[in-house]
C-alpha cells in the first residue's frame, strides 16, 4: 500500500471535545465539530451533537461508526419506549441505554458518550459514558481527546447555579481552548441548550472564537498566510 494512502483509509475518527453541563433550569451541550481519518480532516463541520429524543440528546466522541450506531440504536428504543408508555423517556432512562449497549459491547465499541436532556421529574440532568459502558451522573462531563487541557480549567471555572448565559459561555470558551491546544479538535462550535421551553441550538464559526496563546488569526486561504510573511524585509548578511 501506498503510504500516502494510509490515513485515508484510516478508521474515521472524531478526536474530538465534547462538553455537557448543568445550569438552573437546564442543560448545555457543545463539541467541535472536526472528523480524522489517521492525519487527515475528513470533516471540518460534522454535527457531534445527535438527537435521541425531543428532550435528550447525545455528545459523541471516538469512533464516528461506533459512536453512530449507538445513537442509532438507543433512538429507535426510546421511540419503542414512547409510543408504549405514551409519554417521553426521562433522561436517566435514555443514560441507562446507551450504558447498556456500551457495556454489553464494550470489546467492540470504541465511543465515549455524554447524555445529556430535561424532564419534568428531574429536571436537567448530565451522564458521561466513557469507554467501557460506566454510567456516571455529574454536574458537568467532558470527553474526547481535548478534554485532557480541560480538567484544571473546569475545577477553576465550573460554579453551581450558572444561569443558562453564564454555561453557554462557559461550554464555548471551554471548547475553543481545546481547539486551540489539540490538533484532534477544530472547526466549528456547535451547543444545544435544553430546558423547560424545549431545545435551541446554536452556531459559532471558527473566525468568532477568541484566540489563545500562538493561535494564528482566520485567513481565507494558504496564500494569504504566505504573502503575509514574505512581505517582511529579507535577511541581510
Amino acid at each position: 500500500m501506498d503510504p500516502s494512502m494510509a490515513d485515508l483509509n484510516s478508521p474515521h475518527s472524531m478526536g474530538t471535545t465534547i462538553i455537557g453541563v448543568t445550569y438552573d433550569g437546564g442543560v448545555i451541550l457543545g463539541a467541535d465539530s472536526r472528523t480524522s481519518t489517521g492525519m487527515y480532516v475528513a470533516n471540518r463541520a460534522s454535527d457531534k451533537i445527535t438527537k435521541l429524543t425531543d428532550n435528550v440528546y447525545l455528545c459523541r466522541s471516538g469512533s464516528a461508526a461506533d459512536s453512530q450506531i449507538v445513537s442509532d440504536y438507543v433512538r429507535y428504543y426510546l421511540h419503542q419506549h414512547t409510543i408504549r408508555l405514551g409519554q417521553p423517556a426521562t433522561v436517566k432512562v435514555a443514560a441507562n441505554l446507551v450504558r447498556l449497549i456500551s457495556y454489553n459491547n464494550k470489546n467492540m465499541l470504541q465511543t465515549g458518550l455524554i447524555v445529556g436532556g430535561w424532564d419534568k421529574y428531574n429536571g436537567g440532568k448530565i451522564y458521561g459514558v466513557p469507554l467501557g459502558g460506566t454510567i456516571i451522573e455529574q454536574p458537568f462531563a467532558i470527553g474526547g481527546s481535548g478534554s485532557t487541557y480541560l480538567y484544571g480549567f473546569f475545577d477553576q471555572e465550573w460554579k453551581d447555579g450558572m444561569t443558562k448565559d453564564e454555561a453557554e459561555k462557559l461550554v464555548v470558551k471551554a471548547v475553543s481552548l481545546a481547539i486551540a491546544r489539540n490538533g484532534a479538535s477544530g472547526g466549528v462550535v456547535r451547543t444545544v441548550i435544553i430546558n423547560s421551553e424545549g431545545v435551541t441550538r446554536n452556531f459559532y464559526p471558527g473566525d468568532a472564537l477568541p484566540l489563545w496563546h500562538e493561535e494564528l488569526e482566520p485567513q481565507n486561504s494558504l496564500l494569504d498566510i504566505l504573502s503575509s510573511s514574505s512581505s517582511s524585509e529579507p535577511m541581510v548578511s
